[in-house]
């Protein structure tokens, strides 16, 4: 896969996946912000409040998709390319379910 984002997500996992691990009973999301160089984990409800509503419609469904399946939602954010890009991506990071969203989320920090 020649996906510029993914690869940050691969690169990073061990990361993203033990932040993930000490937040799990809640089911976070997961958003690593390039140019921060930050990962944060979200309480679902609070991530998807700060997207614009069509936004909220994809990751209900991706979030849905990817607890049934034991999955990790895990955004990548560029803020200089205007972009936000969602991943449901297995622990084994084999195949990772990409969603693409234009809007970046409010920063509910």
């Amino acid at each position: 896969m020649n996906d510029p984002y993914f690869s940050l997500v691969e690169e990073q996992w061990p990361s993203i996946f033990s932040l993930y691990r000490m937040y799990e009973q809640e089911s976070p999301v997961m958003l690593l912000d390039i140019q921060e160089q930050r990962l944060y984990a979200y309480p679902y409800d609070e991530f998807k409040a700060n997207l614009n509503p069509r936004n909220r419609a994809a990751l209900e469904a991706q979030y849905r998709e990817a607890t049934a399946s034991s999955s990790i939602v895990v955004f990548v954010r560029d803020n200089e390319q205007m972009k936000l890009v969602s991943y449901a991506v297995a622990p084994d990071i084999r195949e990772p379910k990409k969603k693409r969203t234009r809007k970046r989320p409010r920063r509910s920090e």
